[in-house]
């Protein structure tokens, strides 16, 4: 059944890219971009009670329509649930997925859909109340634990705990929230999920201070945004808008300096602003597309502070989500 599935969703992506119109004219023709986003997240996509959308994911988004149509603001926003993601993206009920997705083999070779970066490096892990005693992954024997389907958590739980040859009973939710409201209602004696979404789900909890994150990650999972298979010029530009994030903080070129930084002399920084050479060219993208990401949304250390830092509930390290010379995973290709 699973296989069908997924030949189905191909097929699906196969006929709706029959007749559909270059994304990139269709974004720029309609005027707004089409963000997938989850169902409320925080630190990555969740709306206040304005409905106004923030979050890692939602400023991705808003950074493509800095690029290509120039202005941040202009996004509809479609929350998603994991089960429903690809599907949207797939029929073209989105032009973007940016709803904390794991990059997996199957899902970029066999769902048509290619992925266009990793924007948070996490990994899949335990929460637990504190009341349990437990202080480690190896301590839940027999233990329920509550998950969200339509996600590779299933499959990361069943592999941690038949390497570990332990037993345990999964209690499964369609629905994130749901999952949160069953394990704050005792319902399981653990919630898994990526380490950042534990720590986000915490924040909805009764009595966050009552519940830990266990250390232990039990996966990879690079989580990132993802366009539909062939849509290679819709790709290049999504995944350029992330590399631009990137390499404005690698440069110190943000939304708080942009004006100081028209002034530098330096060849890289006048490049990524526009001042030099045809980079947006090469994008279909006037010259001055990496600097609108910069100066509107921010550079990926501004957006991670904001979202997932310090400065925000979550207060999450930057651990591998540093840049590259700094210690972390993250480097963006080179901008010539």
């Amino acid at each position: 059944m699973k296989t069908l599935s997924v030949t189905v969703g191909v097929i699906l992506a196969l006929i709706c890219a029959e007749g559909r119109a270059d994304t990139v004219d269709s974004v720029k023709k309609r005027g707004y971009l089409k963000c997938g986003v989850s169902q409320g997240l925080p630190g990555f996509s969740t709306a206040d009670k304005e409905g106004h959308w923030m979050g890692i994911d939602v400023d991705l988004c808003r950074a493509i329509a800095a690029a290509v149509l120039g202005d941040q603001s202009k996004v509809k926003y479609t929350p998603l649930t994991a089960k429903e993601r690809f599907t949207a993206l797939q029929s073209g009920e989105i032009d973007v997925l940016s709803r904390n997705t794991s990059y997996t083999l199957q899902r970029d070779a066999s769902m048509g859909i290619d992925f266009a970066g990793v924007i948070y490096y996490d990994g899949q892990g335990f929460m637990v109340h504190k009341k349990l005693g437990v202080t480690s992954a190896g301590q839940l024997i027999n233990a329920s634990i509550c998950i969200n389907l339509g996600t590779t958590t299933e499959l990361n739980v069943a592999d941690y705990f038949r390497t570990n040859n332990v037993k345990y009973k999964l209690v499964t939710f369609e629905k994130n929230d749901e999952v949160v409201a069953a394990y704050d209602a005792g319902r399981c004696d653990a919630m898994s999920s990526d380490q950042s979404g534990l720590y986000a789900d915490r924040t909805k909890l009764k009595n966050p201070s009552d519940h830990i994150v266990l250390p232990e990650k039990i996966s990879k999972e690079p989580l990132g945004p993802a366009v539909r298979h062939g849509d290679n010029r819709w790709g290049d530009i999504v995944r350029w808008t992330l590399y631009t994030m990137l390499e404005g903080e690698e440069l110190g070129v943000g939304a708080v300096n942009m004006n100081e930084m028209l002034k530098s002399d330096k060849p890289a920084i006048r490049r990524i602003v526009g001042l030099e050479g045809e980079l947006g060219k090469n994008l279909g993208l006037d010259p001055d597309f990496a600097r609108r990401i910069l100066a509107q949304v921010g550079n990926y250390g501004e957006v991670f502070e904001r979202n997932l830092g310090q400065s925000s509930p979550l207060k999450i390290e930057r651990g591998m989500n540093a840049l590259w010379n700094k210690g972390g995973l993250h480097y963006a290709m080179p901008f010539r």
